[in-house]
């Protein structure tokens, strides 16, 4: 099924599935799916009556919205109106949006519910090109004319296809070009405003493509969606599955990704290390808990399961392993793949580095979770593991037309279709990022092991302490959170005479060390100012440290009473800690770690 644009994939997928329910979500309690044949009649009305609202091929239109199958429609009918939709994370405050819409030039905005239309209701006077918003949630409304809902916006739609000839629209749909800019993705920068990466239909037609001819799916898949749309990683990884007919299922939160994965059964998810991390750290809990005999068989299970990879990897797994690993997964390790479904293939995973030692675990208990690389300029995946193929602490070989190289300073460059058009509104920002040859500068730091590519840290992040040391911090902190007494960790110490690091402790394993310690308050902010806590953290860091030079080992902590979020800044939406913002918040703090 060829196509060039996403456009022209669109029309093919609800053509050649007219019976399949392609998009999925929760609606009162019931998961509830819509078929091709009625999407393309949903987004042919709705794109129909975006003309209708006067927009035009090449206008810009937002989308602020949790996932949900009307994040796709309007995503659809923007795309096949010829149109860039401009994606807002949902998480933004009112300032924010504000700035996106404004420095885009969007003409309209879809809006899930209530949240995302107080926003606009407040900041959409100081948008000077908005002239509509759409609202997804029906029991909504509102007396100015240019706001209207979904469904109105499919009925002005009918309306203007009865009394309109002059356009078409498949003709419309088709006229649409490989390099004509697709949609513009704010990227969450850390300090100062976001860039508006633009991305053709070709950029993201040649991402899909390759990275379908790793991964190999089919029209028998079924994705839980729950990254957000907003992020080029879950919109290509849901791109990759539509294309095929595959089901694309909107998890109801993230807090609920657990128990849905149980519910739906899918086949194959897109996830950040976070979400791995904090399965991991609940399957650990569960082992401490359990009797000393269960600690015992657990322990027992997770080293075979170690032993059966190794073996398989070397192609020598014996009748004796294999009849050990079998009891493994009956005892110990079968619950972990119980809680996906029976299935599920396998996790996509990028936007920060996987810690081997979770991939080695999950593999060990049968979930295979396939690290991949890239960005957002870059469409955003520049390389991925294979399924059969998956090495643990590397992202994997190129995928199909993709170069990569390193240059003298360490830092990874790409080259290929998959490369952003540039920035928007920003010609120095993009001569700065992309060279005259084409290379794209990521900012990361990596090496090539035998076509595998593994990333050792950003570029910006690069400790350099007062005694002139190169330290990246990735893997420090990616061996704190192992340790299951601390959730969060930000490792610091640029331009100081030693490194620190900022923590976030596990409050519930926390806690139940601080009873059996013989400490009453175990409120979060109390165990934080205990000394008698923080030197058995310490010491706990020091245990980890043992495998770091002593130049890069964190010599003081500070431990903060909650974890970093979204809402208050300290994370990006796609769970990464803004360094150069807790830096900046912490300033007071973490001068007085060093006096």
């Amino acid at each position: 099924m060829e196509f060039k644009t996403i456009a022209e994939m669109f029309l093919n997928v609800t053509k050649n599935f007219p019976e399949t329910e392609l998009f999925t979500e929760k609606v009162d309690g019931q998961w509830v799916g819509d078929k091709g044949k009625d999407i393309y009649e949903m987004v042919k009305n709705a794109s129909y009556g975006l003309a209708a609202l006067g927009i035009q091929p090449k206008d810009n239109l937002a989308i602020l919205s949790a996932n949900c199958r009307r994040w796709a429609y309007s995503d659809y009918a923007t795309t096949t109106r010829g149109a860039t939709s401009v994606t807002v994370y949902p998480t933004l405050i009112a300032k924010q949006v504000q700035y996106i819409l404004a420095h885009s030039d969007s003409k309209l905005v879809f809006a899930q519910d209530k949240l995302q239309m107080d926003k606009l209701m407040e900041i959409k006077d100081q948008c000077p090109e908005l002239k509509a918003i759409v609202y997804f949630d029906e029991a909504l409304t509102y007396d100015e004319e240019n706001i209207i809902s979904f469904n109105t916006l499919m009925e002005k739609g009918k309306a203007f296809q009865k009394t309109d000839k002059s356009y078409d629209y498949e003709a419309g749909a088709l006229q649409v070009k490989s390099d004509d800019i697709l949609t513009l993705i704010y990227t969450s920068g850390t300090t100062g405003n976001p860039k508006g990466v633009m991305l053709t239909h070709g950029n993201l037609v040649s991402n899909i493509l390759a990275s379908n001819a790793r991964l190999g799916i089919t029209a028998e898949d079924k994705f839980l969606s729950f990254l957000p749309l907003s992020h080029s990683f879950e919109r290509l990884g849901d791109y990759v599955g539509t294309h095929m007919g595959a089901n694309i299922t909107y998890a109801e939160s993230m807090e609920k990704v657990i128990e849905n994965l149980k519910e739906v059964e899918p086949t194959v998810a897109m996830s950040v290390p976070r979400l791995y991390e904090k399965m991991y750290a609940g399957v650990q809990a569960k082992f401490a808990a359990g009797s000393f005999i269960k600690r015992k068989i657990a322990a027992w299970a997770v080293k075979t399961g170690y032993e059966y990879v190794d073996a398989r990897n070397a192609g020598t797994i014996s009748p004796k392993l294999a009849k050990k690993k079998k009891r493994a997964d009956k005892l110990v390790l079968g619950k972990v793949q119980a809680l996906l479904g029976p299935r599920f293939k396998y996790f996509a995973s990028g936007g920060a580095p996987l810690s081997s030692e979770i991939g080695r675990f999950f593999d060990a208990a049968g979930v295979s979770i396939l690290e991949g690389y890239g960005l957002s300029e870059t469409s955003p995946v520049i390389t991925l593991n294979p399924p059969h193929d998956f090495r643990f602490g590397t992202v994997g070989p190129t995928i199909d037309g993709v170069e990569v190289k390193i240059a003298d300073d360490g830092e990874i460059l790409s080259r290929g279709p998959h490369i952003m058009k540039g920035y928007y509104k920003d010609e120095a920002g993009t001569r700065e990022a992309i060279n005259d040859d084409g290379w794209f500068h990521t900012g990361d730091i990596g090496v090539i092991d035998d076509g595998y590519l593994r990333i050792t840290d950003r570029k910006k992040n690069i400790i350099v302490t007062a005694g002139g040391k190169n330290i990246a911090p990735a893997p420090m902190e990616g061996a704190l959170i192992l340790n299951k007494y601390f959730e969060q960790a930000l490792v610091i110490g640029d331009r100081r005479k030693f490194v620190s690091a900022i923590m976030v402790p596990n409050f519930v394993e926390l806690g139940s060390w601080a009873t059996d310690n013989g400490i009453t308050d175990t409120s979060a902010e109390s165990l934080i100012n205990d000394t008698k806590v923080y030197d058995m953290l310490m010491g706990e860091v020091e245990s980890v440290m043992q495998n770091f030079s002593s130049y890069e080992a964190v010599k003081k902590i500070m431990l903060l009473p909650k974890e970093f979020n979204i809402e208050d800044g300290t994370l990006t939406p796609t769970l990464k800690i803004k360094k150069r913002v807790v830096e900046e918040r912490f300033k007071n703090e973490i001068d007085a770690l060093y006096e």
